[in-house]
């Protein structure tokens, strides 16, 4: 197997991080692609991935996903364990509600924030919006609050053990650092839940 992934980028480290957690890191193919490179608009990456999408997963037998979580569901069908995506009908509910929460309250709102002030980000954001901007910074760091007030209460995201819901959101906070904004230092139990998950060999 060969996984295409982009370093940084929250959707590719989400499945390289899934894979980490799995213990299988080294047991698929990892080819960089650069975003800012605009590698993924090549018509040659185009074949694997026809909508430019990072990470894509292309099968020994030619077969390809995109889609991070996809892409984990297949890693935790080929892998049942350690059980990533929940092993019950509740468990799976509950992992799959805090990793929604996260990607369209937390990384969605920080993705408008960022494409819309950071300079790099100018090229791909034609014109960036000072408005949308701002939107995207007030209802992103009012939901790490809420995350904040969750985790008083649990040492994890979600099944009292490390899931998809803990690494989604793990990407949330390294994903925040590009603008120098590193919620898990100004949130008491979002820090101390992130120096659990570093116990658990995270890192970055």
């Amino acid at each position: 197997m060969k996984l295409y992934h982009s370093h940084r980028a929250p959707n590719p480290e989400r499945v390289s991080f899934f894979l980490r957690a799995k213990g299988k890191l080294d047991a698929v193919e990892i080819e960089e692609i650069s975003i800012m490179k605009q590698e993924h608009r090549a018509d040659s990456y185009r074949e694997i991935s026809p909508f430019a999408q990072v990470p894509a997963l292309v099968l020994e037998d030619g077969r390809t996903l995109t889609e991070s979580q996809a892409i984990c569901q297949y890693f935790e069908a080929l892998w049942p364990e350690p059980n990533l995506l929940g092993a019950d009908a509740f468990e799976k509910g509950e992992i799959e509600m805090w990793s929604r929460r996260i990607e369209l309250m937390w990384i969605m709102p920080f993705a408008m924030w960022f494409r819309n002030t950071h300079e790099m980000m100018a090229p791909l954001e034609v014109p960036q919006s000072a408005e949308q901007a701002a939107k995207g910074e007030k209802a992103a760091k009012w939901f790490a609050s809420k995350v904040d007030a969750h985790l008083e209460s649990h040492d994890f995201m979600a099944a009292g053990r490390l899931t998809n819901a803990d690494i989604v959101t793990y990407i949330a906070c390294g994903f925040s650092a590009v603008m120098g904004w590193k919620p898990h230092t100004e949130l008491e139990h979002l820090g101390a839940w992130r120096a659990r998950m570093k116990q658990q060999g995270f890192a970055g």
